[in-house]
């Protein structure tokens, strides 16, 4: 039933799935039409194990780890332009899509910093021999997406362009919006891909793709008891180019060199109610060569490795000088051995080094295997450490925020000058301790480990137990360091979090019949912050109880780190004919997460403000036609259940429907 794929992201190189030694989801091209999902947050809301986030826009959670520890890719390279780590992943648009794989555990033995918690890459270099395809999906809120997918395919050239246009009268993709419906957005997106075969071993391969994107925005701040609206605009762009050259030697033998470049510049013009301007400008450069080679020494072992350089750089108005670009560069190199002692198991051990120019060197040490206990039983371990180095952000950030009460974020290299120079003005009046253990950041350490047992009896049934932990050392948090004499914060970045997040994951699959597939996951997650719950243990830490009376915290009261749900649920029922109807419907559960911490104690125990548990209930009804046009229809979040402070990325209930047109190849 988990059929044999071929995966690209967890070893780098072409496996099948039945090969692969870590836990790997694929996402194919035929569920995200059947969900009628056209933003990549439609499809990775409804896949186990991870959560969408809310904060500077749609982020992702995997395992309950932050946003910022997880890497985005598409084909393969990585996107940049985050906001306070979130990756708003809300401008990615689906409609060339071929397949999305997500990697879950520490994989920056492969991938560097940013790959603690795992890895999500979408591909889209399908060769395909349609030469077109036309898509319009008119929904709630005036919402129109459009696009258009064309290809030319010969035996040397491979040519595939893609074209979408989405706009919305809008719903809040912001936090704290006084209004779900005053977002417009506007969004253009071209992707254009080139193949060339030189010779039967020799390829070059070259893509562009673009997106620029227009919110109008209406945002309210809350700071200090404050409510503070602003209105404005914000504009977006962001350009991809990569080209690569590959060769290949003979059967065992391969390489690649790379080259990319993706840019991101985003923008923000408010005006608050008071008349006060808020400017907001980012330009994140990322630039990357590299080369991989692929061996296989023989039929029981295959070697990959390889090597690059980055250089990036960031200019803003938050640091010193939006003038001025702030640069970092880092070399790296990895390999990867995988060994097949015998039929039954699989071994792959790997390593990656990166040589930051800011920060100190880091090994990313990791091994995995899988062991085929019979025909029905596979076991699968992995173990590895994961690192992410501070960002731009963490380091030179110097930033004042008009419109949320006037307060500051310094990054770590300067807190000391800045805050320093600001006493001497008289304008800073209280010094916490936390300002006297500022100091060079280090980078962020993890270490993971999975347990997988699948379980698949016959063609028609399948299981996966996962069981992970991840313990993460050197935590970067932002913290108050001292206040204005107005009582407005001054916060910076100090290494001085250890926390864990671990727990229990199950996937199943079951084909009722010809026609109907039931799937479904379940994820139960523990979190923590070690030193909090060290603290409680001694007894050092208070909360209020219903009467406002202090008393002591216990570890029943504490619920871990803040966005996280114990228990998440996914089911979903499939109905196919030969006929081409198909009609799905997907339920979505998520139980309470802790939000605010309103008692002062800065632990998150049961006293606290929590956002609901909440049932989201997803259908759709399509039917395929042989002259090669296919309508579908939709509704999301049946329920129409509204949370627009913690949830201002589910608008409520929504309808759809979809028209598409596929030009058939009759030479074909």
């Amino acid at each position: 039933m988990q059929g044999d794929s071929v995966v690209v992201t967890a070893n780098r190189s072409e496996r099948k799935l039945s090969n692969v030694t870590v836990p790997v989801s694929i996402i194919n091209a035929k569920q995200i039409q059947e969900m009628g999902a056209i933003r990549l947050t439609d499809v990775l809301k409804e896949q186990p194990g991870l959560t969408l986030t809310s904060g500077f826009g749609a982020g992702v959670q995997l395992q309950g780890l932050n946003p910022d520890y997880t890497i985005i890719l598409i084909n393969g390279e990585p996107l940049v332009g985050r906001t306070a780590g979130v990756l708003d992943l809300n401008r990615i648009a689906l409609g060339n899509i071929k397949k999305i794989e997500i990697v879950k555990g520490p994989s920056s033995s492969l991938y560097g910093s940013e790959a603690m918690a795992g890895v999500i890459n979408i591909i889209t270099d399908a060769v395909n021999a349609i030469p077109l395809q036309a898509s319009l999906r008119y929904g709630t809120y005036q919402t129109i997406d459009a696009g258009v997918n064309h290809s030319i395919v010969n035996k040397s050239i491979f040519y595939q362009g893609y074209y979408n246009y989405y706009s919305t009268d809008g719903f809040s993709i912001r936090p704290n919006s006084t209004s779900r419906t005053t977002t417009p957005i506007t969004r253009f997106t071209i992707n254009q891909q080139l193949k060339y075969n030189v010779s039967d071993n020799t390829n070059i391969a070259i893509s562009f793709r673009a997106t620029d994107e227009k919110v109008k925005n209406e945002i309210s701040v809350v700071n200090g008891g404050a409510t503070i609206t602003s209105f404005g605009y914000e504009h977006n762009t962001d350009q991809n180019f990569n080209v690569s050259l590959n060769h290949r030697f003979s059967n065992k033998l391969k390489t690649s060199f790379r080259g990319y470049r993706t840019e991101y510049n985003g923008r923000q013009d408010l005006l608050t109610v008071s008349g006060l301007p808020y400017y907001d400008l980012l330009n994140h450069l990322f630039q990357r060569v590299e080369n991989q080679t692929d061996w296989n020494i023989n039929k029981q072992t295959n070697l990959i490795f390889g090597g690059g350089t980055v250089l990036e750089g960031v200019k803003s108005n938050r640091y010193d000088s939006e003038q001025v670009r702030k640069t970092n560069s880092t070399g790296y190199g990895f390999a990867q051995l995988e060994m097949n002692p015998s039929k039954k198991l699989i071994v792959v051990g790997g390593i990656r080094f990166d040589k930051n120019e800011t920060f100190a060197s880091a090994f990313s040490p990791k091994i995995s295997a899988s062991y085929k206990l019979n025909d029905y039983n596979k076991l699968k371990f992995s173990i590895g450490q994961g690192f992410k180095a501070p960002d731009f952000r963490q380091i030179y950030l110097d930033f004042t925020n008009a419109a949320a009460g006037g307060y500051s974020v310094f990054g770590s290299a300067q807190a000391q000058k800045v805050i320093a120079q600001l006493m001497t003005a008289g304008q800073v009046g209280t010094l916490y301790d936390t300002y006297y253990q500022l100091n060079d950041l280090k980078p962020e350490y993890s270490n993971g480990m999975h347990l997988t047992w699948d379980y698949e009896p016959n063609n028609k049934t399948f299981v996966s137990f996962q069981l992970f932990r991840n313990d993460i050392n050197n935590l970067i948090q932002v913290q108050q360091v001292a206040a204005y004499v107005t009582g407005a914060q001054v916060f910076s970045y100090l290494n001085v979090g250890r926390a864990f997040t671990q727990g229990v994951e199950i996937e199943s699959k079951y084909k009722l019949t010809q026609n109907i597939m039931f799937s479904g996951g379940y994820q139960f997650l523990l979190t923590g912050d070690k030193d909090q719950i060290e603290q409680i243990k001694a007894g050092k830490v208070y909360t209020k109880d219903a009467n406002g009376y202090s008393r002591l915290l216990t570890m029943n009261d504490y619920v871990g780190l803040p966005n996280n749900s114990k228990h998440r649920v996914q089911f979903k029922c499939n109905y196919n004919s030969q006929s081409g109807l198909f009609a799905n419907i997907r339920f979505i559960y998520r139980s309470r997460w802790a939000v605010n911490n309103t008692n002062g104690n800065e632990v998150f125990d049961n006293g606290d403000e929590f956002a609901k548990g909440y049932l989201s209930v997803n259908s759709a009804i399509g039917k395929e036609y042989k002259n090669g046009f296919s309508i579908q229809l939709g509704s999301d979040n049946m329920g129409n259940y509204i949370d627009a402070v913690n949830l201002p990325n589910l608008p409520g209930r929504t309808y759809y429907a979809i028209i598409k047109y596929q030009l058939i190849n009759k030479n074909k």
